[in-house]
């Protein structure tokens, strides 16, 4: 009896300890999808901390995100930005400014970051500038929605919008 007691408390001990071990992800993969287009990133959080121009350094290529890089997949052709887009999945990367970001389109998938661009950058698809929208509020977790009409980019009072419309 004394056995089975002892191999019950060492299973529950061990059980506890595991689940215990279990960590909140910092930037969690969060996915947003419209009928046409589905966008997949890694989600910071502020934390108190200076975004764009300090986090993330104004005039330098950026992942849109936290840890692998942003992907977009288009399952119709699509006017992004004004410019078209085949159906398929690509990285999204911008390039944050004071007053405006380029978006960046690349067919090189699973990219960590953005730190070996400039060894992909031949891969672009396209670049497509829009202006930077103040927004009221701060908002604390980088935000990325989608519609058939939009892609909405939000964190701390920055916001950019690339109008889009299927063909």
């Amino acid at each position: 009896m004394k056995k089975i007691a002892s191999f019950i408390a060492i299973a529950t001990l061990a059980a506890t300890s595991a689940f215990a071990q279990e960590k909140t992800v910092a930037s969690p993969r969060v996915t947003a999808k419209s009928e046409n287009v589905a966008i997949s990133y890694g989600q910071p959080s502020k934390k108190g901390r200076e975004i764009f121009g300090g986090l993330v350094p104004y005039g330098q290529v950026w992942r849109t995100g936290a840890n692998e890089a942003t992907e977009i997949t288009f399952s119709k052709v699509t006017k992004f930005g004004g410019k078209t887009v085949k159906p398929g999945t690509y990285t999204l990367f911008t390039t944050p400014e004071k007053n405006e970001w380029t978006i960046i389109l690349n067919n090189k998938l699973k990219q960590w970051g953005s730190f070996k661009y400039d060894e992909i950058k031949k891969n672009d698809v396209l670049h497509v500038t829009v202006p930077v929208q103040q927004l009221n509020a701060p908002v604390e977790k980088l935000t990325i929605n989608v519609t058939d009409a939009s892609l909405n980019i939000q964190w701390d009072k920055t916001g950019v919008t690339v109008p889009m419309s299927v063909e």
